[in-house]
């Protein structure tokens, strides 16, 4: 019987373009495959094992035997290719519109009434790298005071300001301003987001205080369904603030694939019943948006090397999946998110290997793992539970 889950998202992570992708200017895009096209001799076995090479095309590899664990992909029901949508969807909310997209920066009247709730003008009004950003406006922000305003290619509202000029914890009242009483209605973006910057003029760098402020599920999602049936919900990271800290019953902050990785070994130790949820944000931060091959491919060995921890580690009342919440193609054009497939890897010592397929929805996932914890489920998506177990996983 399956007592605990271990969700790692690698996100950006995607294994090739979806059948609309053209729609969003993504045909061709293969965030992994092209970067196993890319990388001699790339080292992932532990990742290879559970059925990733029966995914995407590895170069001069031949399996020998079958994969150990259950592997698939999954295609997106949501329209766009964000953080918020796919991480409501894996978790069972399909939704129906896309979150608002501003390529040229936001309405006049968006930015005006910002400036007045925070009673001050603010830089940029831009969609740009959140890196160079401030370089570029970090010396006037310094003399002004005012923040510098940004968004990407993602339905994001981020605000960036300099930690001595700017308090953090001002700078997080200033986000949830924005969030109650500004970006409402039509201009409810999937996230605002508070990017606290040091240092000097050419020498500034982000802190480790980003905070997210997302909207919250249209409805129950699987944390909630899981907290409500008395499950422990662990959310590591940044995946409090992407469900908006609903059916969160315990938060572990981390940042960075380091510090995340440490805090899931750290859970694998623990005795608790339930979820646990973590996703690995340098792939699609530091490498997918930076069009970093090496980086990223570098970045997935020392994953894989963790993962063979892990897969040493798990009993027969645990369950591993690895998968994604949408592409980010380092090799494609442009720095945005692709709109991809993405991977289904599951594994636990009674794991029957075996093919999930094509899921239609990421939101398979989210069913599955309520029917495996015998969780009353109100989710979209259809559970591939007995596949894994042959029949006996759910019972």
């Amino acid at each position: 019987m399956i007592e605990r889950v271990f969700v790692m998202i690698m996100d950006g992570a995607g294994v090739g373009a979806l059948p609309d992708a053209d729609k969003y200017g993504d045909q061709g895009s293969n965030t992994l495959g092209h970067i196993a096209m890319a990388t001699e001799n790339w080292q992932i076995p532990n990742l290879i094992s559970l059925g990733l090479d029966k995914l995407i095309t590895l170069p001069n590899f031949q399996r020998k035997g079958r994969p150990r664990g259950a592997y698939g992909k999954a295609a997106s029901s949501s329209p766009g290719k964000d953080t918020t949508t796919g991480h409501w969807e894996l978790a069972g909310i399909v939704l129906e519109k896309p979150f608002p997209l501003y390529p040229r920066g936001f309405p006049e009247g968006i930015i005006t009434l910002f400036e007045k709730e925070i009673g001050r003008k603010v830089l940029g009004n831009i969609s740009a790298s959140g890196t160079e950003i401030i370089q570029v406006l970090g010396e006037e922000h310094l003399k002004t005071g005012y923040p510098i305003v940004y968004t990407s290619a993602d339905s994001v509202f981020q605000i960036a300001a300099h930690e001595e000029v700017v308090p953090p914890q001002t700078l997080y009242k200033w986000c949830m301003l924005a969030r109650t009483k500004v970006l409402t209605g039509e201009h409810a973006t999937g996230r605002v987001i508070a990017r606290p910057f040091k240092g000097e003029p050419g020498l500034f760098y982000r802190t480790a205080g980003r905070r997210d402020f997302s909207l919250p599920p249209p409805g129950p999602t699987l944390l909630d369904q899981l907290a409500n049936s008395g499950y422990q919900v662990l959310a590591v990271g940044k995946v409090k603030d992407v469900f908006a800290g609903q059916g969160v019953t315990r938060h572990i902050p981390a940042s960075g694939n380091t510090e995340i990785i440490n805090v899931l070994r750290q859970g694998l130790q623990e005795d608790f019943r339930g979820l646990m949820w973590a996703t690995l944000v340098d792939f699609d931060m530091l490498y997918g948006h930076r069009n970093d091959v090496s980086g990223f491919a570098v970045a997935m060995e020392e994953f894989d090397d963790f993962l063979g921890e892990v897969l040493q580690f798990l009993t027969p009342r645990d369950l591993l999946v690895i998968s994604a919440d949408h592409g980010c193609d380092p090799t494609f054009p442009g720095t945005d998110h692709t709109r991809e497939y993405v991977p289904l890897l599951l594994f636990s010592p009674n794991i029957v290997p075996t093919s999930l397929g094509i899921r239609q929805s990421f939101a398979d996932l989210g069913a599955t793992v309520c029917e495996l914890l015998k969780c009353p489920s109100t989710l979209f998506g259809q559970s591939f539970a007995e596949t894994l177990f042959g029949g006996e996983g759910a019972r």
